[in-house]
């Protein structure tokens, strides 16, 4: 996935590549984390690893996996609730697909199960 970079830097380089000067033709604002919004992003969940490969920085992911019938019973369920304003049902519906994604800095939190 190559270095980390700050989205800062980034935000600066698209300015310069653009033709305009940051601060000066285009001002950089902060407005912090909107809801669900993630700092880090997780790859792989604490249950799935990784396996090597011929190449020290790449890497299988070893991941869970589904039964289709399963997956199919979940893409039904979410169908039935495409019309359905409720979405505190939907993403309980997601949470239960995968347990371990958790929902930060989002009014879903409290579906998160705790570990």
């Amino acid at each position: 996935m190559g270095s980390a970079i700050k989205i800062a830097d980034l935000a600066k380089k698209m300015i310069y590549l653009s033709g305009f000067e940051p601060h000066k033709d285009i001002e950089i604002v902060y407005t912090g984390l909107r809801e669900g919004e993630k700092l880090y992003e997780e790859l792989l969940n604490t249950f799935e690893d990784t396996l090597p490969t011929h190449h020290k920085k790449i890497m299988i992911a070893r991941v869970k996996e589904h039964a289709y019938e399963e997956v199919n019973r979940y893409v039904d369920l979410f169908n039935d609730l495409v019309y359905d304003a409720n979405e505190l049902k939907m993403v309980a519906l997601m949470k239960e697909l995968v347990p371990e994604y958790k929902s930060n800095y989002s009014r879903y939190e409290i579906l998160d199960q705790r570990s």
